[in-house]
C-alpha cells in the first residue's frame, strides 16, 4: 500500500530511514495530504545503514488512483533545490521523536509557496538548522573521540576495533570518513545500536556486536599512557578547559580518562607549581664551588602547613593533618603519622586507633577535649595492597623534615607533659634516632625542661594477636595517661617516686 493510500485508510506510516521517508513524502506531496493528517511512527531500531540511504533509487511506488479512499488526483512531483534536501537528509539523523513529522511539515511548507520555511529566522526553520548543527557537531566528535585498539593478529580481522555512543544516527557517514582515512586496512566501529566493519575493500553492515569498551583490550595502550603522562604539564593545567574541549561523556570510553582524575589531583596538590622545578632539578649536572659568603640566602620556609614541600609525602598523600586541641592543653599527645582514615577526613585521630584511644581516655579517667592530639609526621605514607592503603612507616629522614612543625606546636602550645605513643613520636620528640621503646616505656623522662611519658601507640593494640598483650599494652597507656597527668603537679626538678 502506497503512503498516501496508507494514511486515507487512517494506517500510521511507519519508516525506518531517510530513504522511505523520503518516498512516502514524495508520494504524500503527490495527492495534497497535508502534515496534520499523517501520523508517521518508527518500528524498532533504525536502519540506518541500508544501502538505498547512499544510492538514492526511489522505492517502488504503487498506483494510488483509487477513488474509493478518498484521495485528490496526482499531480506532477515537486521540485525542491538541492541545499533544502541536503538540510532535510543530515536533520533526519538528529534522534527526536517527531523527527518525521517535522521534516515532513518543512516541505510541505515549502510546496505551499512558504520558501522562508528554509531560514533561520523562522521557528521550523530555526529547528531544523538546530539539529543539523547538533548531527554536525556528533559527527565531528565522533572523528575526534574514537579511539581504535588493536586486536592480536592471531585474532584475525577486523586488526583495530572502536566502541562509541552517538547521541544521533551518524555512523554512515563517518565510516565513509574512516574508509578514507584508513585505506586498507581492516577496522570495525560498534555502537549499542549498529556496527559496521570494513575489510580493506568492502564495507559491510551489521547489527550490534558489542555491548561496552569494556570488551575491547590493547596492549600497546601501555604505551600510549606512559606517553600521555610525559606531556601532560601540571602547571599549565585548566579543568574548565578540558571540560569544554572534551565533554565528560567521552571520557569514559577514552583510554587516559582512567588517568587523568589522578594527574589533575596531583597538580591540585601541588604539582602544578613544582612539576617543572622538580624536572629541572633531577637533571644531572657539574657540580660549581662557590664560597658561602656568594651563595644566596636560605629560602623562607612555608608558613602553612599545606604548602610544606619540606619531604616527598605530600605528593601521595591526600591533605596534611595538623594537630587538633585546645589552645593552653597541659598535655601533648604525639603519635606517629595520620592514617587512611585521618588522611581522607584531615583530623587526627578519627579512624580505629582514634577509637581505642578514647577508651584508653576513659580508663584513665583524661577528656580528650583537655588534650592537644597531634602526629610527629603530617602526611598519610602509605603502599597499595589490592584496593586498600595500608600504613608505611616513615623514614628518619622524613621525621627530622617534619620535626619543624612539631616544634611550631610546642612553641604555640607550651605543654608542661609530652606522651609520646610508640617509637617514631619518641624519637621526634627526643630529636635523637637512637632511642628505644623497650628502655623508656612507662618512664618519665624530662627533655628541655618538659616531662616525656612514653607508652605503645593505640595502633599496636590493634595488631597484636594475643589477647594477653592486648591487655597488658591497653594498660601501660592507661597507666602512662595517669602518669601524665601526675606530672603536671610536680615541678620538673622532682621527678616521681
Amino acid at each position: 500500500m502506497s503512503a498516501a493510500a496508507a494514511v486515507a485508510a487512517g494506517q500510521p506510516l511507519a519508516v525506518a530511514n531517510f530513504a522511505e521517508w523520503r518516498d512516502a513524502a514524495r508520494d504524500l506531496l503527490i495527492h495534497s495530504v497535508a502534515p496534520e493528517l499523517v501520523t508517521w511512527s518508527q518500528p524498532g531500531a533504525p536502519d540506518l545503514l541500508a544501502a538505498d540511504l547512499f544510492s538514492g533509487a526511489p522505492a517502488p511506488v504503487e498506483p494510488t488512483h483509487n477513488a474509493s479512499i478518498g484521495l485528490n488526483e496526482p499531480k506532477p512531483p515537486p521540485h525542491l533545490p538541492r541545499s533544502l534536501m541536503d538540510m532535510l537528509q543530515t536533520a533526519a539523523c538528529c534522534r527526536m521523536p517527531d523527527r518525521w513529522a517535522f521534516l515532513y511539515r518543512v516541505i510541505w511548507r515549502w510546496t505551499q509557496g512558504e520558501h522562508d520555511v528554509q531560514s533561520a529566522a523562522d521557528a521550523d526553520g530555526a529547528r531544523l538548522h538546530s539539529m543539523v548543527k547538533a548531527v554536525r557537531r556528533e559527527e565531528h566528535d565522533m572523528h575526534a573521540y574514537i579511539r581504535f585498539r588493536e586486536r592480536p593478529e592471531a585474532a584475525g580481522p577486523p586488526r583495530f576495533v572502536a566502541w562509541f555512543e552517538p547521541r544521533h544516527d551518524v555512523l554512515p557517514q563517518v565510516a565513509e570518513h574512516f574508509v578514507n582515512r584508513m585505506g586498507n586496512v581492516s577496522w570495525m566501529i560498534a555502537t549499542p545500536d549498529a556496527s559496521v566493519l570494513w575489510d580493506g575493500h568492502t564495507l559491510h553492515n551489521a547489527g550490534p556486536l558489542m555491548s561496552s569498551a569494556a570488551e575491547l583490550d590493547d596492549a600497546g595502550e601501555a604505551l600510549w599512557l606512559t606517553y600521555y603522562r610525559s606531556i601532560f604539564n601540571p602547571a599549565r593545567l585548566n579543568t574548565q578547559v578540558m571540560q569544554s574541549h572534551i565533554p565528560s561523556r567521552f571520557w569514559k570510553n577514552l583510554p587516559e580518562g582512567a588517568i587523568v582524575p589522578e594527574m589533575v589531583t596531583n597538580a591540585a596538590l601541588g604539582a602544578r607549581r613544582t612539576g617543572q622545578a622538580q624536572a629541572v632539578g633531577r637533571k644531572s649536572g657539574a657540580t660549581i664551588p662557590i664560597a658561602p659568603a656568594d651563595a644566596q640566602p636560605e629560602r623562607q620556609q612555608p608558613s602553612k602547613l599545606d604548602e610544606c614541600r619540606r619531604c616527598d609525602l605530600w605528593q601521595y598523600a591526600t591533605q596534611a593533618v595538623g594537630g587538633e586541641g585546645s589552645k593552653k592543653a597541659p598535655i601533648m599527645l604525639v603519635g606517629e603519622q595520620p592514617g587512611d582514615q585521618e588522611d581522607l577526613a584531615g583530623h587526627p585521630f578519627v579512624g580505629p586507633a582514634g577509637k581505642l584511644l578514647d577508651k584508653v581516655f576513659d580508663a584513665a579517667g583524661v577528656e580528650r577535649r583537655e588534650i592537644y592530639l597531634t602526629n610527629a609526621v603530617k602526611h598519610f605514607k602509605w603502599e597499595p595492597r589490592g584496593k586498600r592503603r595500608l600504613h608505611k612507616t616513615p623514614a628518619q629522614r622524613e621525621v627530622e623534615a617534619c620535626h619543624y612543625w612539631l616544634d611550631k606546636e610546642l612553641a604555640a602550645i607550651k605543654p608542661k607533659v609530652i606522651v609520646a605513643l610508640g617509637a617514631t613520636a619518641l624519637k621526634s620528640v627526643l630529636g635523637s634516632g637512637s632511642v628505644t621503646l623497650k628502655d623508656k616505656l612507662g618512664k618519665p623522662i624530662m627533655h628541655e625542661g618538659r616531662w616525656v611519658v612514653t607508652v605503645y601507640h593505640p595502633s599496636y593494640i590493634l595488631r597484636v594477636p594475643d589477647e594477653e598483650a592486648k591487655r597488658e599494652a591497653f594498660k601501660v597507656m592507661v597507666d602512662g595517661l595517669k602518669l601524665a597527668h601526675e606530672l603536671l603537679s610536680r615541678p620538673p626538678e622532682a621527678p616521681p617516686a
